[in-house]
């Protein structure tokens, strides 16, 4: 069907008049249109993200309903029987909320509903609380705000495995969005197959997010910034638990807003998703600045050292509560025999060198947190999941303890800032201590670098370079010859789903990672040096002018 008759079509048998308007606009805008309905928006691994508007390659209740119809039908197939069903901040969170309980409650399948909207990680918390078989959370995690998303957790909390992600695709593929048909959400409340949840099991969220606790947060200030997302309530709650009373607030992001109008890229990864935190802080001279994403399963932080407020990169940040967490169990006489940490294949190997000094295990991962859940999983089925200690991603995510499968900002929140406490009593921030460990590691610069190829023109260039360059390997980057190359999609080196990714490891210890994005049309590349810091700032620059010219941007 061509892109003509796909919009024909639409215009033809859609009855909501947010939609038909929105059709109707792009009528003699070829572009809008095309991208529009170029394709229809896939199933992936990670569930659904796309634009929020008309066409069969957005998010709108339509393509909603085809997916909560085909998880449906996914459902049935094994006799499950209920779901729950959670959302963020972003434009239309709600009505896809709303949208998809209507088409579980029409499917027979019992919802349970967050009352208001609610982290991502606590979706994963809801899942397992109420044993139910399918999670659903409306988000675009940290994504600008012309877009959202659809995730799907299986029953232990954790994003569907690849093989489950595969078969939910091919129910999803034959369903048609328009024949979706349901009664209003206030019927199914009133039959009692759609149900809100009672506030104790937020209550009991924070108690399992208080049990990772390893010490407390007594005398540390803190601005906090929700970036108009979902953490405006649970992270001032749980700071409050363990001892923070010196909290400052950035007004114009306290509040839940879609549309992200102080930060038009709410990813605490930017720093200037930080930038109005870093202001209020200096006015009120905070020790600390804790950011998260709108769904709060991110944090960014920056902190007071030298008299000015330094970034804390994503790698950095995990390092520090591997090295925090791991001493005070030691301390506290609860640290496991072998400890596990767990971090993705992009992520720093420093890692390695810490877990060293406490006889931790480190399992690598491809990207993506489900793969840490996946890990923790493993070790349930043993009886031997309190040996995990941590798991992150490089891109702001961590997890302490086991009771979400999903990376939780309300914890990572908490053990920042007991973290800050602990080498605050010292006379050290966390600058301080990261550069202690570099000292006695070595200097691990990292930086992660994307290029856009946006649209449907886009979506062909990336397949087109990516082919290239498996064709036509690097042998070489700064100078700097290749010395292992890795193909996550063939190799069979490591016990590793295949994936789309490339690996590239110099002779002098430096790499190059690329991937494409799971979630936006990005090709993302990872690098690393490991010498001094001029020598890394020059040979990382070197990196980024050659990927240029390899991805045609120069």
């Amino acid at each position: 069907m061509t892109v003509q008759q796909k919009y024909e079509l639409w215009l033809k048998r859609a009855t909501d008049e947010t939609i038909l308007s929105q059709l109707k606009a792009m009528d003699t805008d070829e572009t809008a249109k095309t991208n529009a309905f170029y394709k229809d928006l896939e199933f992936g691994t990670a569930g659904l993200r796309g634009e929020i508007g008309a066409g069969s390659n957005c998010l709108n209740i339509y393509t909603i309903r085809k997916a909560t119809q085909g998880v449906a039908d996914y459902m049935k197939n094994y006799g499950m029987k209920t779901a729950a069903v959670s959302c963020d901040c972003r434009i239309n969170s709600d009505l896809f909320l709303k949208t998809v309980a209507e088409v579980f409650s029409a499917n027979g399948i019992t919802v349970y509903m967050s009352k208001e909207l609610m982290p991502t990680p606590f979706l994963s918390y809801m899942t397992r609380y109420h044993k139910a078989d399918i999670g659903v959370m409306i988000t675009a995690s940290h994504n600008p705000a012309k877009y959202n998303g659809y995730k799907v957790y299986g029953a232990d909390g954790c994003q569907l495995t690849d093989s489950a992600s595969m078969e939910v695709t091919g129910y999803f593929a034959v369903v048609d969005g328009f024949d979706v048909c349901t009664e209003n959400l206030d019927t199914y409340i009133a039959k009692g197959v759609a149900k809100y949840i009672d506030d104790q099991v937020i209550e009991d969220y924070l108690t399992e997010v208080k049990k990772q606790s390893v010490g407390d947060a007594e005398g540390v200030s803190v601005t906090y910034t929700a970036l108009n997302g979902t953490g405006y309530k649970l992270v001032p709650e749980i700071l409050k638990r363990v001892g923070v009373t010196d909290i400052s607030y950035v007004d114009e992001q306290c509040y839940p807003d879609g549309r992200f109008l102080t930060c038009s890229y709410p990813n605490p990864e930017k720093a200037d998703a930080l930038k109005l935190g870093i202001e209020k802080a200096k006015s009120v001279k905070s020790d600390i600045v804790i950011g998260t994403d709108p769904d709060a399963d991110r944090i960014g932080t920056a902190v007071l050292h030298g008299g000015e407020y330094k970034l804390v990169s994503g790698n950095e940040m995990g390092v520090l509560l591997a090295d925090f967490i791991l001493k005070k169990k030691q301390e506290n006489g609860n640290l496991p025999a072998v400890p596990v940490l767990v971090k993705t294949i992009v992520t720093t190997n420093l890692l390695n060198k810490i877990a060293s000094e406490y006889n931790a295990e480190v399992y690598n991962v491809l990207t993506g947190f489900k793969y840490i859940g996946d890990v923790i999983a493993k070790l349930e089925k043993k009886n031997e999941e309190s040996r995990y200690v941590l798991g992150f991603e490089e891109s702001y995510g961590y997890l302490s303890g086991t009771y979400v499968r999903d990376k939780d900002a309300v914890v990572t929140s908490m053990l920042v800032a007991e973290m800050t406490a602990y080498y605050k009593k010292q006379g050290k921030t966390l600058i301080d201590r990261i550069n202690e460990i570099y000292a006695k590691y070595g200097l691990y610069s990292h930086k992660t670098i994307s290029f856009e190829f946006a649209g449907a023109e886009g979506s062909v260039t990336m397949k087109r370079l990516l082919t290239k360059i498996r064709d036509n390997k690097p042998t070489s980057f700064a100078g700097n010859a290749v010395v292992e190359f890795t193909d996550y999609l063939t190799q069979e080196k490591y016990d590793l789903p295949k994936s789309n990714v490339l690996s590239f490891l110099m002779e002098d210890g430096s790499q190059v990672i690329i991937r494409p994005s799971g979630t936006e049309p990005l090709i993302k590349m990872y690098i690393t040096a490991c010498k001094t810091k001029e020598e890394n700032e020059k040979q990382i620059a070197r990196i980024i002018d050659e990927l240029h010219v390899l991805f045609e941007k120069k």
